[in-house]
């Protein structure tokens, strides 16, 4: 398969999207086009930036907007849009946040509202059951596709051809990092940093980069860091340190552990993230 995650099927299915709603527009009334002109370019803008791959993740909750679109093409014309209903089902199939789920379950019904007045009780209870069926089927896809890249995240490279892994990982690799160090009477350190949401992944390549080939970096959650630092001895660690502070932003703080005051049985992804962080590792 030339593209795991088959992009380029997904990014011509989302500009087929968007030449419907441009198509569609032409014959609408200003207020209608200007909502199908908005949902245009949502579209064409996703389909240009999509990385859609479990590596990359994005914190920002982009998937309120496809429901806040969609709301917005039923509210403008509920008469000419109604069967537009349908699609809350894909907006349910995307992973989201439970506040993200809130707001497109209640911009659901609110569509639904909108475009059943004329409607008998029956038939408004009827499209109410299958809405319901759908979206369950939906979310049930949407937690599959969670539960898949969660396990995918525990034991794969989060950048390809990089020593940057998962959180999990710096929690099986403390104790076998612990006895190497002892037995090769080296000084290892934790070393572990707070970022901005923005600059996770450009920070993760860049510590990569200052890494030796055998040291690893992990990501602890979408604004911590983590990378282990082996030194010839704690002078050497701290000189590292400050280089390595000195090649990041100015923004970015941290806070360092010997390995050896490390108590893997005891640790947890938390409690690293948690820990109070300055702006020098010196």
């Amino acid at each position: 398969m030339q593209s795991k995650y088959k992009i380029r099927l997904l990014k011509a299915n989302l500009i087929a999207a968007a030449g419907v709603l441009a198509a569609w527009s032409l014959s609408a009334t200003p207020v209608v086009a200007l909502a199908l002109w908005v949902s245009f370019g949502w579209l064409v803008i996703t389909a240009l930036l999509l990385d859609f791959s479990h590596r990359y993740s994005h914190g920002l909750t982009w998937q309120v907007i496809p429901g806040a679109l969609l709301l917005g093409l039923i509210a403008t014309a509920p008469e000419r849009h109604g069967l537009l209903v349908w699609a809350w089902a894909a907006v349910f199939m995307l992973p989201q946040p439970r506040w993200t789920f809130m707001f497109n379950a209640s911009a659901a019904a609110l569509g639904w509202i909108l475009i059943t007045p004329e409607q008998s009780i029956a038939e408004r209870a009827l499209m109410l059951i299958l809405l319901g069926i759908l979206g369950m089927l939906a979310l049930s896809r949407a937690r599959q596709l969670i539960d898949m890249n969660g396990a995918i995240r525990q034991r794969s490279r989060l950048i390809p051809g990089a020593n940057f892994w998962a959180g999990e990982q710096l929690l099986r690799d403390l104790p076998r990092e612990q006895t190497r160090a002892e037995r090769e009477a080296i000084h290892a350190e934790l070393i572990v940093l707070k970022v901005k949401r923005r600059q996770l992944w450009a920070t993760a390549k860049r510590l990569c980069s200052l890494a030796y080939p055998f040291e690893n970096t992990y990501r602890l959650n979408n604004t911590c860091l983590a990378t282990l630092m082996l030194s010839r001895s704690p002078q050497e660690a701290a000189l590292r340190r400050k280089q390595l502070q000195a090649a990041l932003a100015d923004n970015v703080a941290s806070h360092y552990l010997p390995l050896i005051d490390i108590e893997p049985a005891t640790l947890s992804l938390d409690r690293l993230c948690h820990a109070p962080m300055t702006r020098s590792t010196t």
